[in-house]
C-alpha cells in the first residue's frame, strides 16, 4: 500500500509526503537545514514528532495527485506552517 503522511514537529509545523513502501521507519525527506533553524540544541535533547497517514492507495498516479492536493489543503508549503517547498507557495 502506498500512503500520504503528515509529519508534525514539536513547533507545530508540518511536512506532507508520500511513501511508496508504507515503511513504519520512513519520516520523509524534508530539508534538515530548514528544520534545524527552528530548534535549539536544548530542543533537540527531547524531540518527538508525530506521523499520521492521511491517505492510502495502490495507484501511484492517485498518490502523486493526492500528495499535491493535500500539501495545498494543509498549506504545508507555506513557510509559516510547514516544511514543504514544492509546490511553491503563492501567498
Amino acid at each position: 500500500m502506498k500512503v500520504i503522511y503528515k509529519i508534525t514537529y514539536p513547533n507545530g509545523k508540518i511536512y506532507i509526503g508520500k511513501d511508496l513502501t508504507n515503511s513504519i521507519n520512513y519520516f520523509g525527506s524534508a530539508s534538515s537545514e530548514l528544520i534545524s533553524r527552528d530548534f535549539t540544541r536544548e530542543d533537540r535533547l527531547d524531540f518527538t514528532i508525530r506521523k499520521e497517514i492521511l491517505f492510502e492507495s495502490e495507484d501511484i498516479k492517485e498518490i502523486n495527485q493526492k500528495e499535491v492536493e493535500l500539501i495545498r489543503e494543509y498549506r504545508s508549503n507555506d513557510p509559516q506552517i510547514g516544511y514543504n517547498r514544492w509546490p511553491r507557495f503563492k501567498g
